[in-house]
């Protein structure tokens, strides 16, 4: 089959990506062949081809949102971030299993979907429908479950005001969950496309900066400097989510300004498949409107140079043709 894979981390100037031949993989015990139809491009993948995220094996092949057909029944599923867990352990046993010790990933501890076929365990693989084109079901299954883990882990109150800070793939559909719920939502984005579309999914306002108090907000852009302005245009108890997996330094933070008034800073980690099937759930039954940003299989390397560039706007999407 044809693969792409880290050969040597590094800026995407530097091609670190490589499309390769390799044997078809094998599903172990208790795991699924998937065939692929679509792969989501996430910035997690960009993190670990620009050596950000150091790599866990050789060659690995990048990609956790993956659309595709179990070989053998045909079923439809998505295959995401979190792979396995260990069950067992303290975190597994409350039900914070995306805290396991253990616990490993599609696209970093084994290979993703960006390739014409992968493995998955069955139990950490996701039911969904045939009628939905892949390439409009695969950016859910990242960029929409983290997002909503985010959406919980901010504390937004009913009729709240939310900030979204970089309006990237997972920042648009959160927007509309959170609209959906009867937030008003500011996005902060450098991007003239991204807060064009945030003002058209019907955020209240899209700039350099919130034009009013928050009561939560959502830090998606992996920059570090951006947590202070964050956290001080929270109101007083407002809750400051950082979603990413990277994330740059964050500068001196002063606490009069940044955290008195309780105001609080979380980071997210990760998800349980707890909140991958509510948030599939939702989705399915309320579609969000998905701007894709489609590529060619043979694209991938574009794709994440573009996204490295910032020239998204809304999701990217590796189709298999």
């Amino acid at each position: 089959m044809k693969a792409w894979v880290v050969r040597e981390p590094g800026p995407m100037a530097s091609g670190p990506l490589a499309l390769i031949e390799r044997e078809t993989p094998e599903p172990g015990p208790d795991q699924v062949l998937v065939r692929v139809e679509a792969c989501g491009v996430c910035r997690t993948d960009l993190h670990l081809a620009e050596g950000d995220l150091q790599p866990r094996r050789p060659l690995t092949t990048p990609g956790h949102q993956a659309v595709g057909r179990v070989v053998g029944t045909g079923q439809r599923v998505g295959v995401a971030w979190l792979r396995s867990t260990c069950g067992t352990c303290r975190y597994c046993a409350r039900g914070m299993e995306n805290l396991c010790p253990d616990s490993t990933y599609t696209g970093w501890d084994a290979d993703g979907g960006f390739a014409e076929y992968l493995t998955a365990p069955a139990g950490y693989v996701y039911p969904l429908p045939d009628d939905v084109p892949a390439e409009r079901l695969a950016p859910l299954l990242c960029a929409g479950i983290i997002g909503y883990r985010a959406l919980a882990r901010c504390d937004l109150p009913p009729g709240g005001r939310l900030g979204i800070y970089g309006f990237g793939a997972s920042a648009h559909l959160t927007a509309q969950a959170a609209i959906a719920q009867g937030a008003t939502v500011h996005a902060v984005s450098r991007s003239a496309a991204s807060r064009r579309l945030a003002l058209e999914l019907g955020a209240a306002s899209a700039g350099d900066r919130p034009p009013e108090p928050l009561d939560a907000a959502i830090l998606f852009a992996p920059v570090g400097d951006l947590v202070p302005p964050a956290l001080e245009a929270l109101d007083r108890g407002g809750t400051l989510a950082i979603a990413g997996i990277h994330l740059t330094d964050v500068p001196v933070l002063n606490y009069d300004r940044h955290l008195f008034q309780e105001r609080t800073l979380r980071s997210v980690t990760a998800n349980t498949r707890a909140d991958g099937r509510a948030y599939l759930e939702l989705a399915l039954a309320h579609p969000p409107r998905v701007k894709i940003a489609p590529y060619p299989f043979g694209a991938a390397a574009q794709a994440l140079t573009d996204l490295a560039n910032d020239q998204v706007n809304g999701a990217a999407v590796l189709i298999m043709t």
